[in-house]
C-alpha cells in the first residue's frame, strides 16, 4: 500500500471555503446592517481575538496568565496619548500601540518569567494592577475617572457611519487576523516547536527545543497584538478609564472562560467558545448574578464532562480537524 502524507482533509477544505465566504460576507456588513449588528459583530470579533491570543499563550506555550488586561488597557491609554498629544490619527495609533506594548513586555516578561506555575499566573495579574494603579495616576489622561476623546479627535474618523465601518472593518480584520496568524504560526517550525512544549517540556528539552527562547517571542508576540485590540476597544467605547480599562472580568475572566468551555489548545476552541458565550450573554444577561452563576456552573459542567472543551471532545470523539496543523497519512491501495 501506498501512503501519502497530507495536511489537509475535504472537510478541512470545505471548511476554510465556507470561512472564506463568511469574511466576505461579514466584510460587507456596513452596506447590509444596522449599527447595532455592527457592534455586535465587532465586539465578537474583539473577543475571538482575545481568546485566540490566549489560548495561544496558555494552550500552546504553557504560560497561563491572568493578566493580560495589563496589555489592553495599555493599548488604550497609548492609543489616547498619542491622538491627544501627538496628534496621531486614531487607526495609526492602533499599530503604534501594539509596538509599543511589545516593548514594554520585554522587561515584564524578565520579570514574570522568573516565576512557574500559579506563581507565574498571579505575577501577571499584579503586574496588570501596578498599569492600573499607573494609569489612575495619569492626571492629563484624567486620572481616576478617565477621560473621554475628544470631538476634534474624533472628527479624523469622519462621519458616524464611516467610522462605524471604518472601527468595525479593523475589529473584523484583527478578528481574523489574529485567528490566521495563529494557524499559519503552528502550522510552521515554531508551531512544532509549541505543540512539543505543549504535549512535554521534558522531552521538548531533551530533543533541542529552545523552550525559554519560543516562550519570550510568544509572551511578546501576544502582548503587542493584545495591545493593539485593547486600542480598537478604547476607539470603540471614545472613553478609557483605569478600571474599565484593566477589566480583570471583561478582558481576562471572560476570555479564559470562552477557551476553557472551547477547547484550549485547538484552533477551534476559541471560536466555538465565543459562539457559546455570546449566546448565553445575549440570553441570560438579563438575569444579573445569576447569569454569571450560570456561566461558572456550565464551565465547572464542561470541565468535568469534556476536560479539553466543547471542541477537544469532538475532536478526540470523532478525529475531527476544521482547520488541521499537523500531518496526517492518508493511504492508498
Amino acid at each position: 500500500m501506498n501512503h501519502q502524507i497530507t495536511r489537509s482533509t475535504v472537510l478541512s477544505r470545505t471548511a476554510g471555503v465556507v470561512a472564506l465566504l463568511l469574511v466576505v460576507a461579514l466584510a460587507a456588513a456596513p452596506w447590509w446592517g444596522s449599527s447595532a449588528t455592527l457592534h455586535l459583530i465587532g465586539e465578537f470579533s474583539v473577543y475571538l481575538a482575545l481568546a485566540t491570543l490566549w489560548n495561544l499563550l496558555a494552550g500552546y506555550a504553557g504560560l497561563v496568565s491572568v493578566g493580560q488586561q495589563a496589555y489592553v488597557g495599555l493599548g488604550g491609554y497609548v492609543l489616547f496619548s498619542a491622538a491627544l498629544f501627538a496628534g496621531v490619527h486614531p487607526l495609526a495609533a492602533i499599530p503604534l500601540a501594539g509596538a509599543a506594548a511589545a516593548l514594554m513586555a520585554v522587561p515584564v516578561a524578565a520579570l514574570v518569567f522568573r516565576l512557574q506555575g500559579a506563581y507565574f499566573a498571579i505575577g501577571t495579574w499584579v503586574v496588570a494592577e501596578v498599569f492600573r494603579l499607573c494609569a489612575a495616576q495619569l492626571a492629563v489622561l484624567g486620572g481616576g475617572s478617565g477621560i473621554s476623546l475628544p470631538a476634534q479627535v474624533t472628527k479624523q474618523l469622519g462621519a458616524k457611519a464611516v467610522r462605524e465601518a471604518s472601527i468595525y472593518w479593523v475589529a473584523l480584520a484583527l478578528g481574523v487576523g489574529c485567528l490566521v496568524l495563529v494557524w499559519l504560526l503552528l502550522r510552521s517550525r515554531i508551531g512544532l516547536a509549541l505543540t512539543a512544549i505543549r504535549d512535554s517540556e521534558i522531552a521538548s528539552s531533551s530533543l533541542g527545543v529552545p523552550i525559554a527562547g519560543v516562550k519570550y517571542a510568544v509572551y511578546i508576540l501576544v502582548a503587542g497584538l493584545t495591545a493593539m485590540i485593547g486600542a480598537l476597544i478604547s476607539l470603540q467605547k471614545l472613553r478609557v478609564s483605569p478600571d474599565a480599562s484593566f477589566s480583570v472580568n471583561d478582558w481576562t475572566a471572560f476570555v479564559i472562560f470562552i477557551v476553557v468551555i472551547g477547547g484550549i489548545g485547538t484552533i477551534e476552541g476559541p471560536i466555538i467558545g465565543t459562539i457559546v458565550y455570546f449566546l448565553l450573554r445575549e440570553f441570560l444577561a438579563d438575569y444579573g448574578t445569576i447569569y454569571l452563576l450560570l456561566l461558572g456552573a456550565l464551565a465547572i459542567a464542561i470541565m468535568l464532562v469534556a476536560p479539553k472543551g466543547i471542541w477537544g471532545y469532538v475532536a478526540a470523539r470523532w478525529g475531527i480537524s476544521l482547520f488541521p496543523v499537523g500531518y496526517r497519512i492518508k493511504w492508498k491501495d
